[in-house]
């Protein structure tokens, strides 16, 4: 199985730094009959997986509706932690009915919590790959799936990587109506780290620099500090600070001594 991998060649996904494979592992048969509940055996099912890895599969094709949840359940247990170059590919847009038929979930609310079944269940706090399915078993449905797209590409200000603080190669891009919308959405969470701010108005660049609730703010590069320069964030971003003069302040005892003469 490993030269067969290998023979298959590898595959690039557009735009992106993950290069895998081309031969990966579908993991729809992981669950039960009909890809539902979980296995007969379930030893079966974790061996097959960490095989599959072992000859060198780097991407697995999954979706939390397969069971549902049991197969992303079967292969976080198998092979969490994840190693590095393993690729997870799932899938959003459908549900699982009591009857064990497959129902469209294309509303905004239920790829949101499409979104969110797949990072449990998988123990993940990203998704390498989200693809959404529409149209029939056999063949394509009537209508739009205009809003849809929408809800997956857009980053609502709800979505956990707005709202966490991030340590990761992560670019999140929203528009705003102007500089006051900007800083008010820069300032509404309570971290504040680091920021970096691109303009060409010096009007513009006193504002951020007055406004952006940071310890450190970077206009028109990305170079947050240097050795001589304090580091450090402000909110729930930590205390104290560390380079430059301040960095040594924290080692010394400020101490306040008043003396009356007579």
């Amino acid at each position: 199985m490993t030269q067969q991998t290998e023979l298959a060649g590898t595959f690039a996904f557009p735009k992106t730094s993950m290069t895998m494979n081309r031969m990966g592992y579908g993991a729809m048969q992981l669950a039960g009959p009909q890809v539902w509940g979980p296995p007969r055996d379930m030893d079966a099912a974790v061996a097959v997986l960490r095989e599959a890895i072992a000859s060198g599969v780097d991407h697995i094709d999954t979706s939390d509706f397969y069971g549902p949840h049991v197969t992303n359940q079967i292969i976080k247990q198998a092979l969490h932690p994840y190693p590095k170059n393993l690729v997870i590919v799932t899938k959003v847009g459908a549900r699982r009915g009591p009857d064990k038929s497959w129902i469209h979930a294309l509303t905004r609310q239920e790829l949101i919590d499409a979104v969110h079944d797949n990072l449990r269940n998988l123990g993940l706090d990203t998704l390498d790959a989200v693809n959404l399915r529409v149209g029939g078993v056999m063949g394509p449905t009537e209508g739009s799936i205009e809003e849809s797209l929408t809800v997956l590409a857009e980053l609502p200000d709800d979505a956990r990587a707005m709202n966490e603080e991030p340590f990761g190669p992560l670019a999140l891009v929203n528009p705003v109506r102007n500089l006051d919308e900007a800083i008010e959405k820069a300032n509404s969470l309570p971290f504040g780290l680091a920021a970096y701010a691109f303009t060409k108005s010096a009007h513009n660049a006193n504002r951020l620099a007055d406004d952006v609730e940071v310890g450190n703010l970077s206009i028109n590069h990305f170079v947050a500090s240097v050795a001589e320069t304090p580091f450090g964030g402000v909110k729930d971003s930590g205390y104290g600070r560390e380079g430059g003069t301040e960095g040594l302040q924290c080692y010394t005892v400020t101490k306040n001594v008043s003396h009356k003469m007579s």
